[in-house]
């Protein structure tokens, strides 16, 4: 079997020695889709997963949901999240269902274990078990069951490839990334909706679109800038404590949206201007080869390509995500053994 081009990312060292690597492959792309800047190739084709909840509400948006329904940026900002699960994250979600008139037994997600740690102790320790709220892809399947209200639809099998409400999302998705819908792979998420197989490249392309979208119809326009509002002013419920997309997006305040998803994948929006007076909108997309299942290198990566573009300093990251960027590896006993660090670095291509 042929692998893809994928490059060292992250090392992880133990003494003196190169213990284990990550690869991945990173994609830096403008409005236009021109690729700013690279390491493996952009071209690799693998399914973003969650990275695509915003623009998976797009539609909805787009077509006046949020006035519809009386939705709130917060409650925007939970549908297009793979949130933690805390009591906060309940509350929104079931909120937006009270508005919508479906309810959490008309999900079609599943079940698991609250993400946030303390809120899972809680439960147990009060004897409640989780329900379909808790999940954390609740807030984008509430907005697929409001997009099919808002229309009229049957909620039956709304995840269904072929219900209108996917073939609308598939359509817009299409035309946020240029990718002809008969060139998008379909797959099934873990949370059962249908998932999205394109380059890396244009998934950023999506994301830089979200970040300026002055060049997309009126109505496109004004729904991307909410839900990037939306998400960047709460990122509490994109992500939740202690996780990148939540902790990232607070640092940086306005200049920059996150969206991770699962198996190593991660998009970012760079706002117009975050570079500099004059930068141009950028939207950035990797992907981890392994999978990354502890998120211990999609993190580094993450904050470095902030680092690397200026957009975080030293000495913000040691204040405010020390524990996810490059890092001392410990044992379990806390003594320093080696070290985690990033193995790349990305040129970025200066136009303005």
């Amino acid at each position: 079997m042929t692998y893809p081009n994928y490059q060292a990312l992250v090392e992880v060292t133990r003494g003196p020695i190169v213990e284990s690597i990550h690869c991945g492959a990173i994609a830096v792309v403008d409005i236009h889709g021109r690729v700013l800047a690279s390491a493996g190739d952009p071209e690799i084709v693998t399914y973003p997963r969650s990275t695509a909840k915003p623009v998976q509400v797009l539609p909805f948006v787009e077509l006046g949901g949020l006035g519809r329904f009386g939705l709130t940026e917060r409650e925007l900002a939970v549908m297009c999240a793979s949130h933690s699960g805390t009591d906060d994250h309940f509350a929104v979600v079931s909120g937006i269902q009270a508005k919508i008139g479906v309810s959490e037994s008309d999900l079609l997600c599943g079940v698991h274990n609250p993400m946030d740690k303390p809120t899972a102790i809680a439960m147990s320790k009060r004897g409640e078990a989780p329900t379909p709220n808790r999940h954390n892809c609740s807030g984008k399947h509430t907005g697929m069951l409001a997009q099919a209200a808002l229309r009229g639809l049957p909620k039956e099998e709304y995840i269904d490839p072929r219900h209108p409400v996917q073939q609308l999302i598939i359509k817009t998705f299409s035309e946020m990334t240029d990718m002809p819908v008969e060139q998008i792979g379909i797959g099934i998420d873990g949370c059962s909706a249908p998932v999205f197989a394109l380059p890396l490249r244009n998934m950023a392309l999506a994301f830089a679109r979200l970040a300026d979208p002055a060049g997309l119809a009126p109505a496109r326009a004004a729904a991307c800038r909410q839900i990037t509002q939306a998400m960047m002013a709460h990122p509490d419920m994109v992500a939740g404590p202690g996780r990148f997309d939540t902790l990232a997006m607070r640092a940086l305040s306005g200049r920059m949206f996150a969206k991770g998803g699962a198996e190593g994948y991660q998009g970012m929006g760079l706002m117009p201007g975050a570079l500099g007076p004059g930068s141009p909108a950028l939207g950035i997309a990797f992907k981890i080869a392994d999978g990354d299942q502890s998120d211990r290198a999609r993190n580094v990566v993450s904050i470095e390509i902030l680092r690397q573009f200026g957009l975080l300093s030293p000495e913000q990251i040691a204040a405010e995500l020390a524990d996810l960027a490059a890092r001392p590896n410990t044992n379990w006993r806390k003594f320093v053994v080696g070290e985690i660090r990033p193995a790349f670095e990305l040129k970025l291509e200066r136009s303005w």
